[in-house]
Formats: C-alpha cells, sequence, structure tokens
C-alpha cells in the first residue's frame, strides 16, 4: 500500500533522505524513529507530495506520488504537526471545506462531516472558529480534516505532539480502529510509549538512512536491549561509537 524504493532528497551537497526503502501493508502500522535532523519529516514529506524526491519513488496504492501526485493524494490522508488550520472559519467549516476539496458534494459531504465530527469528540466546539481552539482541540479538527475522504493511508508526522493524555488516546484509539479497518499507517515520533502500544513494525532513520527494521521483538534481539528505548539510542549512536 505505502512503498519507498531507494528514495533520496538531497538538499545541494546535504542528503537528507538516502536510499530508503520500506513497504506498510495494508492493516499495518509502522513507526518511523531517529532523532532530529534524521530525515524522518522529510521523507512523510516527499510521500505526501510537498517535496519532490531527488531520486527514487514512492507510492500510494501503486500509484507514483510523483507521476500522479492528484491521484495519489486521493489515496492519502496526511496530518503535519505544523497543523496550519484557516483560523477564521469554524470547525466544522473548515472540514467541509476540505471534504469539497476531495470531490465529496451535497448529502454526501454532509453525513461524512457528520461522521468525522463525531469520530473525533468536535460536537462541543464545531461552531466555534479554529482560531479560538486549544491545541487538542485543533488536534482533531486537523485529523478530521485530513480523513475526511476515507483514504486506504495515513501518514502521520509527529500526531500527538504537544496533546495531552486524554487528547493523545482518543488518537491512539483512533489509529487502532483505522488498522483494524484495513488502512495503513505511516506515523513518525518520538515517544517509545506510542510505539510500544500501536506500531507492528518499525523503522530506525539515522542520518537520512534506514538502519534497522522490524518488530519489537525482532530490533530487541538485534540489538540485545531491555527494551525499545535503549535499542533506538543504541542503533542512532553507532556513529559516535
Amino acid at each position: 500500500m505505502i512503498r519507498f524504493e531507494s528514495l533520496t532528497k538531497a538538499y545541494g551537497n546535504l542528503l537528507a533522505v538516502r536510499e530508503l526503502s520500506l513497504t506498510v501493508e495494508r492493516g499495518e502500522v509502522y513507526a518511523l524513529l531517529g532523532p532530529n535532523g534524521a530525515g524522518k519529516t522529510t521523507a512523510l514529506r516527499c510521500l505526501a507530495t510537498l517535496l519532490t524526491p531527488t531520486g527514487g519513488s514512492a507510492r500510494i496504492d501503486g500509484i507514483d506520488v510523483v507521476q500522479d501526485p492528484l491521484a495519489a493524494r486521493a489515496k492519502m490522508a496526511f496530518l503535519a504537526a505544523s497543523m496550519g488550520l484557516y483560523e477564521r472559519l469554524t470547525a466544522r467549516e473548515l472540514v467541509a471545506y476540505f471534504a469539497g476539496l476531495q470531490g465529496l458534494q451535497g448529502t454526501h459531504l454532509e453525513q461524512r462531516v457528520d461522521e468525522v465530527v463525531e469520530l473525533f469528540g468536535i460536537n462541543d466546539f464545531a461552531g466555534r472558529l479554529c482560531g479560538k481552539l486549544s491545541t487538542g482541540q485543533r488536534q482533531r479538527v486537523s485529523l478530521a480534516r485530513a480523513l475526511v475522504h476515507d483514504p486506504p493511508a495515513l501518514i502521520l508526522d509527529e500526531p500527538t505532539l504537544g496533546l495531552d493524555v486524554l487528547s493523545g488516546a482518543t488518537i491512539y484509539d483512533f489509529i487502532q480502529r483505522e488498522r483494524d479497518r484495513g488502512k495503513a499507517v505511516l506515523f513518525s515520533t518520538h515517544q517509545m510509549d506510542e510505539v510500544e502500544l500501536l506500531a507492528d513494525r518499525v523503522g530506525v532513520l539515522r542520518s537520512g538512512e534506514l538502519v534497522a527494521e522490524g518488530t519489537r521483538e525482532e530490533l530487541l534481539e538485534e540489538t540485545g536491549a531491555t527494551s525499545l528505548a535503549r535499542a533506538f539510542l543504541q542503533l542512532v549512536r553507532e556513529d559516535d561509537r
């Protein structure tokens, strides 16, 4: 469903992502880990058609994101760490606006907006301007906006950044529910508890390269570490040693 094949992104002489190859299948949650500057966000932005790869390719459901970006976008929901909501629209108006951009119309649009407003617990503040929402409320609206067209692939860049425990739990429940519905979910995070709770497989980026990949148990066996956090530190510090 989600596939990177030798994807590379360079900024001049700086290689932000180097020959990245990975696959996320339907009904799977894949966590992409790495220290700041490792290339996680760059890789996800290439997949989301916001950046053009220097080399290699990225595909969503077989669609090359460079060759046919509009068709690729229709197959994915992308949640950026920066939410960028239109502050003068209400929460409901914003979700409806993006539903229209995704081709929903009439009764179908209204029904789908009702569904996601209910799904993310937005009802209590659906009529409030986005500029007056809390961080947790804004994140819920951002998710609803991204997912209003019910795509088969979810790309989430640090989806719980800055959220309280309750708002984070809402997103955890959502990710698990979407996986159970057969969605392919790729998310980046710095939170090891999120990985322990959600991820079927884990990839570790270091200096733009995928240096390890597997289940939690496989990474622990590979590194000999006693926890995922220790395994991660061992993998990303190998250059220092």
